[in-house]
Formats: structure tokens, C-alpha cells, sequence
């Protein structure tokens, strides 16, 4: 019963406050409408005694006949004329266009404080009769923002994604055999191209616990697919999207028919999904401007001559695609519509206490080697720079070798327990000029070293500093291929003071290379494919506004001097010299 009387009476309190809330709000806003309608809200007391409080209609009465004694010029009149007849045109006034606007105000604001009291009460009685409590009032809730005046965390970030016949990508997962003519590709396809999951951290636990999957460098189309899929600002409006999306796995198709001698099959699905694209309005309305596809390669399965017998297909040699913006594993320095984004590793997190757990881990980790290679030898000239690196690490006891012969393979948990062991981490051309153990470097908090700037600087602009030497070593290849320089010597000449500063680097910039697990939430921190899809988006916002002027926009050119461009983006710029023009012009 305590209980039941204490609601009772905080319910009566608070309906007391609502009323002198809204009759102290109609004094003070009526006040600022003219300084002679004191009366309106508090009238008039006689012999100093306290006024009882006049209802607002009241008040609101003597208010509109008060401004109906007052002409448009200020003069006063009275509805009565000197007859004492009523006059019926001066009768007829409205009041001012201000004293609605204050009305209005009035009526707002009482609307918000009733709102909220009522709410407040509500709550109050509820816990009043479970258990005594004071009622409080929160000013986080007082002062809430309504939805409506939110803003919108995806305005300009929406994603329109086609949705594709299957023949286009569901199609080509299920025909995974027809791959090579093997079996793994299927494997490597499992969890949307994160592959097989890796239990209790891979061999001698060198990889984390959780989120750790033995994933393939070829599946990035799969993992961007997963993950726009699940994208917080995907719309099904095309005119609201900042980027339309196009899920087609280029890559799985590409691989299907590498070094084919039949042409028309080569390229029979690139030219018809080509064709699909130019047939929908969302492609005409900025002639592919807009759109964005992930091919999960290098460029150069991609560039092949429709007319002769090559390694990939024609896809991005169509006229009709050259708009759109191409996300590759390895882009071309001589175009201008590919960017690089990072090869798949494999940790994909689904937290940030994981990312920043594993980052504290391979901070302390102890490297007993100074340098290591997590590769074997290829067959061919010993007049190369991998050829050099088994020679001279070979040699050395402060190197540590895989030594793994192509086309062996290796389980990632072997390989990252090298990486991890080492101070520096030597990355020759693999395939192309660029190599997947760069990221799994990385990700083991080891300082990659390069002999070629197109292994790195060159491509990966959106996700690793502009200042190579902040993060990595670079050694020409020529020193190294002419045997004019020493792997080891070079590295040991690094002071330790800086080696520590690159490892930290290295360290900072694992969230930015690695793809989080699409499932995840309330992550706050930046994967590769979040920096990927903000620079895209940035790169379309000027396009679109260059087009509304009705002038191109042009931040990337074809030629010798594109790579030149995508660094500097000045076009005055590009003809002055560059430290890396020895190794890209010649």
C-alpha cells in the first residue's frame, strides 16, 4: 500500500509540474511576441495578494482580443464605435502573423514537455509499484534527438548490388572441378572463399585460435561478395546508391580456361555479362562510372588480346567496361581503371578484442633469425633474385628458410611460425610482380623486404603508407641479382631503434590488410575491404560531380606514365623524375 500511495503521489507531483512547466513556457514565449501582453499568461492581482493560475485558454482569450484593439499601424481602436454600436469591420481583425508563430512555438514545446513528463511518470509509477523509488529525470532522454532529425550514417555511402542470373557467380562455385582439373579449388570455395577453418591456432599454434582459416590467394571476389552482402548500407534504390556493385567472379571464370586455344569460350561469359551491364539503366545513367567489380586476380588475367592465344581473357580490354573500377590482387602500372587491394590472409576476425589481441601477440614475440624466406627455389635462371635468396640464406644461421619446390604446398600454420620467428622478411616476385606472403608478413608483425617497387608501392596506394621505408626495406634487385649486395649485410646496418619503429608500423597496419569475417559486429576497426570501398566511394563522388559541371574527371591515365599519376595525381608532376624510374621506364 506504501507503494501504491507513493505512485499515486509521484504521479500528482509530476502532473502539478506539467502544468507549471507550460504555464511558465506560455509566459516567457508570449513575452518575446510584444512587451504588452504581460496579461495574457499572468494576469493582474489586486493588494499584492498571489493570482490563482488563470487557464491558458483564458489567457489565450484576452490575448487575441487585446491584439484586436490595435491597427496595422500600431494605433489603438476599439470594436465599438462612438455610438456604442458594435463595429462590425474592426471587429472582424486578426491578430499578427507573429503572435501565430509564437502560438505554434507554444504549442511545440508543450507537446515535447508533455511527451516526456507523461513517459517519465510512466516509468516512475511501473517501478514505484515493484519498489520505492525517487523519480529521475535523465537529461541524456530529455534532451534525445528524434529520429527523424538524425542523420543518416549512410548518406553517401549506399551500395546497390545487382542481382546477378546465377551463371555469373553461383554457377561458377558449383562448377569448381571444372577448375584446373582439381579438386582443391572446391575446398578453397567453402565458407565464401575463407576455405576450411584452421582448429587451435594451425601447427605449433603460430595462427590465432579463432578466425584463423586456411584460405586461398585466388578468392577474393568470394570474400567481397560475402561481405556486401551483409554491408549496413546496402539499398534497393539505384538512384540513392553512391556505388553500384557488380558480383561477378571474374576471377573463377578467368581460371577456368587459362591458356585456352579456343577463344569464343574464353571470353563468352566476360562479353556477356558485359553485354547484360550495357542493357540496365543503372549502367546507362553513368556509363559504368559508377560501378565497381572485384576480380579477385591480377590484371593480367584480364588484358589478354581477344585475338590471340594468352593466360586469362579479354574482360577488361572491352571498350564498353573501361568506365567502371576494377579491384585486383595485382594492378598494372601502364592503366589506369585497376587498384590493388590486399591478397586474402588468413585471420579473419569477427571482434576487435581479437584483432588487437593477435597484435599484441606478435609484439612480443620473441625472432631469434634476422631474416627469413617462406619460399622455395623455381626452376629456370639462377641469375634471379629468389635464386639469390636460397643461396644467401642458405649460408647464413641467422636466416631462416621454408624451402619449400614449387608447385609444393605448405599448411599456412608452418609457414606463419617461419614469419613470426624473424626480424625481416625477404618477398621476390612470386607469380607476378607481387606475392600473398607480403599480407601474411604482415599479419606476423615481420618487416617485409622488396626488391622491386611494383611488389608493393606501386600497387597497394589505398592501404599502405605513401613512405615505404616507414613499414618495409627496399633493395634493388639488380644489387642483388649481380651479387654487388649482401641480404644480410644490408639489414644488419638497420639500427635497432628503427627496426622497433617498422615493427610497430607493420604492427599498426594489420587491421587494414586482413578481411574480417562478414558475420561480425560491432567491430570499429577498418579492414581491407572498408578502406577499398571508401576510396571508391570518394572516387565516384568526383566523377558524379565532375559530370553534373559536364567535364570528365580524370584521376587515372593508361600508359608509361599512369603508375607516376596514382601516386602523385598531378598531371604536372608526372614528367619530373622519380626514384622508381629505373626499374618501371626501362
Amino acid at each position: 500500500m506504501k507503494s501504491t500511495r507513493r505512485a499515486i503521489r509521484v504521479t500528482s507531483m509530476n502532473a502539478l509540474a506539467n502544468e507549471i512547466i507550460l504555464h511558465r513556457t506560455c509566459r516567457h514565449l508570449l513575452l518575446a511576441y510584444t512587451d504588452t501582453h504581460w496579461s495574457s499568461c499572468m494576469p493582474q492581482h489586486q493588494h499584492g495578494s498571489t493570482p490563482p493560475m488563470k487557464p491558458f485558454s483564458r489567457s489565450l482569450q484576452r490575448d487575441l482580443d487585446a491584439a484586436a484593439e490595435y491597427d496595422d499601424d500600431g494605433k489603438q481602436y476599439s470594436a465599438v464605435d462612438g455610438s456604442g454600436k458594435q463595429n462590425p469591420e474592426r471587429g472582424a481583425r486578426r491578430p499578427s502573423r507573429l503572435f501565430y508563430l509564437a502560438l505554434l512555438y507554444v504549442v511545440f514545446w508543450a507537446l515535447v514537455f508533455y511527451h516526456h513528463f507523461s513517459t517519465s511518470m510512466q516509468q516512475s509509477v511501473s517501478a514505484a509499484v515493484a519498489a520505492p523509488a525517487v523519480l529521475q529525470l535523465k537529461p541524456s532522454a530529455f534532451f534525445s534527438v528524434p529520429r527523424i532529425f538524425r542523420r543518416d550514417p549512410c548518406a553517401g555511402r549506399y551500395v546497390y548490388m545487382y542481382d546477378l542470373p546465377p551463371r555469373f557467380n553461383a554457377d561458377l562455385v558449383r562448377e569448381c572441378r571444372r577448375i584446373s582439373g582439381s579438386t582443391d579449388v572446391c575446398k578453397d570455395v567453402a565458407n565464401d572463399g575463407f576455405g576450411p577453418p584452421i582448429k587451435g591456432g594451425g601447427e605449433a599454434g603460430s595462427l590465432p585460435e579463432s578466425g584463423a582459416y586456411d584460405t586461398d590467394q585466388y578468392m577474393l571476389g568470394l570474400i567481397f561478395h560475402a561481405r556486401m552482402r551483409r554491408h549496413e548500407c546496402l539499398t534497393a534504390d539505384p538512384a540513392a546508391a553512391a556505388v553500384v556493385y557488380v558480383p561477378f567472379y571474374a576471377g573463377l571464370d578467368s581460371a577456368m580456361h587459362l591458356g585456352s586455344k579456343d577463344l569464343a569460350a574464353r571470353d563468352a561469359l566476360s562479353r556477356d555479362v558485359v553485354d547484360w551491364l550495357a542493357q540496365r539503366p543503372e549502367w546507362r545513367a553513368m556509363g559504368g562510372r559508377d560501378h565497381l567489380l572485384v576480380s579477385g586476380r591480377g590484371t593480367w588475367d584480364f588484358i589478354v588480346n581477344p585475338d590471340a592465344v594468352g593466360w586469362g581473357n579479354a574482360l577488361m580490354t572491352f571498350p564498353a567496361i573501361l568506365n567502371a573500377t576494377f579491384l585486383t590482387t595485382e594492378a598494372s602500372p601502364w592503366h589506369g581503371n585497376d587498384f590493388a587491394v590486399p591478397f586474402p590472409s588468413h585471420f579473419h576476425p569477427s571482434s576487435d578484442a581479437e584483432v588487437t589481441g593477435w597484435q599484441d601477440r606478435v609484439y612480443e614475440m620473441d625472432r631469434p633469425f634476422l631474416w627469413g624466406f617462406a619460399g622455395g627455389a623455381r626452376d629456370g635462371s639462377q641469375r634471379t633474385v629468389r635464386a639469390q635468396i636460397m643461396e644467401q640464406c642458405g649460408r647464413s644461421s641467422r636466416c631462416a628458410l621454408l624451402g619449400v619446390p614449387a608447385p609444393g604446398h605448405y599448411a599456412p600454420g608452418r609457414a606463419m611460425r617461419l614469419l613470426e620467428s624473424a626480424e625481416f622478411c625477404v618477398q621476390p616476385r612470386g607469380d607476378g610482380y607481387t606475392r600473398k606472403s607480403t599480407f601474411d608478413t604482415i599479419l606476423a608483425g615481420c618487416i617485409p623486404v622488396f626488391f622491386h617497387p611494383v611488389s608493393a608501392y606501386l600497387q597497394y596506394i589505398w592501404h599502405l603508407p605513401r613512405d615505404h621505408r616507414s613499414y618495409s626495406v627496399f633493395i634493388p634487385h639488380g644489387d642483388v641479382v649481380e651479387r654487388n649486395a649482401s641480404i644480410e649485410e644490408v639489414l644488419s646496418r638497420i639500427p635497432p631503434a628503427k627496426v622497433a619503429q617498422m615493427r610497430e608500423q607493420v604492427i599498426r597496419l594489420i587491421p587494414t590488410v586482413l578481411y574480417r569475417h562478414p558475420a561480425a559486429k560491432g567491430v570499429t576497426f577498418k579492414d581491407a575491404f572498408d578502406v577499398a570501398l571508401e576510396r571508391v566511394i570518394d572516387r565516384v563522388a568526383k566523377r558524379r560531380r565532375a559530370a553534373a559541371e559536364g567535364r570528365e574527371y580524370v584521376d587515372s591515365i593508361d600508359g608509361k606514365f599512369s603508375w607516376k599519376y596514382d601516386l602523385a595525381q598531378d598531371r604536372e608532376k608526372m614528367l619530373a623524375p622519380h626514384e622508381f624510374d629505373p626499374y618501371i621506364n626501362t
